[in-house]
């Protein structure tokens, strides 16, 4: 974490600093817990500054699964003809303004501050030698005054540097850590999942309704609900093996997601139903 390399330089240092920040005045205001809210408070500043990019990247995922029965139509009328595939796709694609990429790049400009997130608190709350973290804290500020003499891990009863694996010596309770994060990692990923594009009456009336693409719609759930599943199962497996500050940092980035993800959601059945 101490290493002067590009990535710690560039990322990880602002990010502790910032925390630190917080963490400063949380504790001036003689705030309980104050680098548990730090962390909250940090993570709600990471997440609407990446808001534009997730809102531009859940858009772009819209408008591609709002086409999707178009694009079918068009795979089957030029399944001969590749070339000419990519020709019409292209076309329908601008004529609806939609850039293939545009759902991918936000993505990729966001992996480099997540991981840089999570290998900072990752850092900071797994060491194990308290003493060791805030000195190398003290190395990377850039302000005398974020020096810190010690560092408080508490924060409502809990130690965020704690392990919910080690449930068999602090309480049967902390399993409820990671169960509470699969759950939310469950409600996120049911509520990104696009719905299966349903079969239109024309088509079911001129019986095109194949026992192919039945099979494909019916791969394609069953592909949804084994995500839906195996991602909440993985996230709640870290929060299991990983300190509680990851899961704190973790589930306050899902809730906002949820809750921006809601914001959307509800004026478009609104307007369906109006």
């Amino acid at each position: 974490m101490t290493d002067p390399t590009i990535f710690n330089q560039f990322l990880i240092w602002p990010f502790i600093n910032a925390l630190m920040v917080f963490y400063a005045a949380f504790r001036w205001a003689m705030i309980p817990g104050a680098l548990g809210w730090a962390i909250i408070s940090l993570t709600l500043v990471v997440r609407g500054a990446l808001h534009p990019l997730t809102a531009k990247q859940l858009e772009s995922a819209r408008k591609m699964q709002e086409l999707k029965p178009h694009i079918d139509k068009l795979q089957k009328k030029h399944k001969d003809d590749k070339q000419k595939l990519q020709q019409e796709q292209l076309k329908l694609y601008q004529e609806h303004g939609i850039n293939p990429a545009a759902g991918c790049l936000p993505l990729l400009l966001q992996f480099p501050i997540l991981i840089a997130l999570y290998r900072m608190f990752l850092g900071l709350l797994s060491n194990g030698n308290l003493s060791e973290t805030v000195d190398h804290i003290n190395q990377i500020v850039y302000a005398p005054w974020l020096k810190i003499e010690s560092l408080d891990l508490s924060f409502f009863g809990l130690n965020l540097a704690q392990q919910p694996s080690a449930w068999k010596e602090a309480g049967w309770w902390l399993l409820l850590i990671p169960v509470i994060t699969g759950v939310l990692q469950w409600y996120q990923t049911k509520q990104m999942m696009p719905k299966p594009a349903e079969q239109s009456v024309e088509d079911m009336k001129k019986g095109k309704g194949k026992e192919k693409e039945k099979g494909n719609d019916n791969f394609a759930a069953e592909l949804q609900k084994q995500m839906a599943f195996i991602m909440p199962v993985m996230i709640g497996f870290f929060a299991y093996n990983f300190p509680l500050g990851l899961s704190l940092y973790w589930n306050t980035f899902t809730v906002f997601s949820l809750v921006n993800t809601n914001k959307k959601s509800t004026p478009a059945k609104q307007t369906t139903a109006s």
